[in-house]
């Protein structure tokens, strides 16, 4: 356990081959709320932490709701003939 500031957190220190091997493990501290530094020949390279309480998941733009296309056509006239209207037009 660390104290930092006014925080107590509780850490795991490993190296990469021990995370590797344990990693399920190491995940399940962290949604517990404990941090897990990972080592590479003695450094630190990354801290796993648990997400933050209050962090909104952002949501992919191709999984959100999609409003459909309203088009009103006038009652006398189907889309095909609107479509050979707007191409005698131009555009």
């Amino acid at each position: 356990m660390y104290k930092f500031w006014r925080f107590v957190l509780n850490m795991q220190t490993l190296s990469v081959s021990e995370f590797r091997a344990h990693a399920s493990e190491m995940l399940d501290l962290v949604e517990r709320g404990e941090t897990v530094r990972i080592l590479r020949h003695g450094k630190p390279v990354a801290e796993l932490v648990p997400v933050a309480p209050g962090a909104a998941e952002a949501q992919p733009a191709w999984k959100r709701p999609v409003e459909p296309v309203r088009y009103s056509r006038p009652p006398s006239r189907t889309g095909a003939q609107l479509i050979v209207d707007e191409r005698e037009q131009g555009w």
